[in-house]
């Protein structure tokens, strides 16, 4: 059984923690000695202030106030207890170990915490020792030692404030990078998201566009069966009725089930459908149940190697005009005209006014229609006419459109009620 690879925060986490152990063990193994043969610090003493200094490494990760305090209370005491005579012969009142921790534990608080907190060790850190030179006058006072203690602070002083620096450039390009990768983290979910509602867009378009179709001939036909066929009996007539209610339920869902998957604001991408060749066998389909529908066609020739976008594009109007006709005026008449000269294709669908209103539903239909004209630069009108009859005359180029960009015509329509 293989393992799981672990996660890389994890590895460098644990990476850093082997490192500042390491630093901090070597640190203390180096300072004991030093200070207790170089500086005639007592052993004993010698272990506690390292373990104080040293200890203050590790602690600035999670303990900043407790470190400071440490180190601070640690780097007042040691000059302190330094032998007077064997101070002109090393550095003081910063031994090179002192000043290699100031140096990690001003990084590490400043680039952890802050830049006030990193100040802080080594403001303090530098008054502290000031102050216990100032107090070993004994030590001041011994040839070359005020000028070399001079050159140790100003030197101390040089490498904690290069070091509070470095770790403010190298927090800054830290937090960057994790605000780079947080961006491109959201960029990504959103790009996931925009993608998700597209396709639940283009879902929505072809379940109008095909399955509501369907369901409206078969609901029609199922209507108009005992009419047209009156050789049926009474049971069969009913059945036909069961199937044209169980439609008519099936469209309502439907238009339910639309209104959730569609948005607003988003363009729907065209999918390889039937063309205008498919058009006069969609009208027939439609006079097969029962609509009294008509279909003109001039100029045709000249459509026929229109690009696959506009060929789908009046397919889907024609079909979408059709469906709204059967659905809200069945039994009237539907007249279908398309006509293309060299440049554009028209198309022009008008149903007679029905006998009684009907609700017009919500107008996902036109919604599409609208869409795919717009991405063809075209353009789409719908409405009642004056006499209550119901017109949609749409306007596709031939030439396939401007990249998918609305022309300023396709801003003029009206809306289906």
């Amino acid at each position: 059984m293989t393992r799981s690879p672990r996660p890389p925060r994890l590895r460098r986490r644990t990476l850093a923690a082997i490192g500042l152990w390491t630093v901090t063990i070597s640190l203390y193994a180096v300072f004991v000695p030093i200070h207790a043969a170089l500086y005639g610090t007592p052993p004993a003493l010698a272990f506690l202030l390292g373990a104080a200094v040293c200890g203050a490494v590790p602690l600035s990760i999670d303990h900043p106030r407790m470190a400071i305090v440490l180190f601070c209370a640690a780097t007042f005491v040691v000059p302190l207890v330094t032998d007077g005579a064997l101070a002109a012969t090393a550095p003081w009142p910063w031994s090179v170990p002192s000043t290699i921790a100031l140096v990690v534990v001003t990084g590490l608080v400043t680039g952890i915490h802050g830049a006030r907190w990193g100040a802080l060790p080594l403001g303090i850190g530098l008054a502290a020792s000031l102050t216990a030179a100032l107090l070993r006058p004994d030590i001041i006072e011994t040839a070359n030692v005020g000028a070399t203690a001079t050159a140790d602070l100003i030197v101390t002083a040089s490498v904690g404030v290069a070091a509070l620096l470095l770790a403010l450039l190298i927090a800054s390009r830290l937090r960057i990078g994790a605000e780079l990768t947080r961006e491109r983290e959201h960029s990504a979910l959103e790009e996931s998201r925009r993608a998700l509602v597209e396709e639940r867009t283009r879902i929505a378009r072809e379940l109008h566009d095909v399955i509501a179709h369907s369901m409206s001939v078969i609901q029609v036909q199922a209507s108009t069966a005992r009419y047209r066929l009156p050789t049926i009996d009474d049971t069969a007539a009913a059945e036909f009725d069961d199937i044209a209610a169980t439609a008519r339920t099936s469209l309502s869902e439907m238009r339910r089930m639309l209104g959730v998957l569609r948005t607003e604001d988003q363009t729907i991408e065209l999918a390889p459908q039937s063309g205008i060749d498919d058009i006069p066998a969609l009208v027939e389909t439609i006079r097969r149940a029962g609509v009294d529908a008509g279909l003109s066609l001039v100029g045709m020739d000249a459509a026929a190697s229109a690009p696959a976008a506009v060929q789908i594009a009046a397919y889907r109007i024609v079909q979408e005009s059709l469906s709204n006709a059967v659905r809200h005026a069945s039994g009237n008449a539907v007249t279908v005209q398309l006509q293309a000269d060299a440049a554009t294709l028209r198309i022009r669908v008008r149903n007679s006014a029905p006998a009684e209103a009907r609700d017009r539903g919500t107008g996902h239909g036109l919604r599409g229609m609208r869409e795919r004209t717009e991405v063809l630069g075209g353009s789409l009108t719908a409405g009642q006419t004056p006499d209550g009859a119901w017109l949609v005359e749409a306007a596709l180029p031939l030439a396939g459109g401007n990249d998918g960009q609305p022309s300023p015509a396709s801003a003029t329509h009206k809306e289906n009620p």
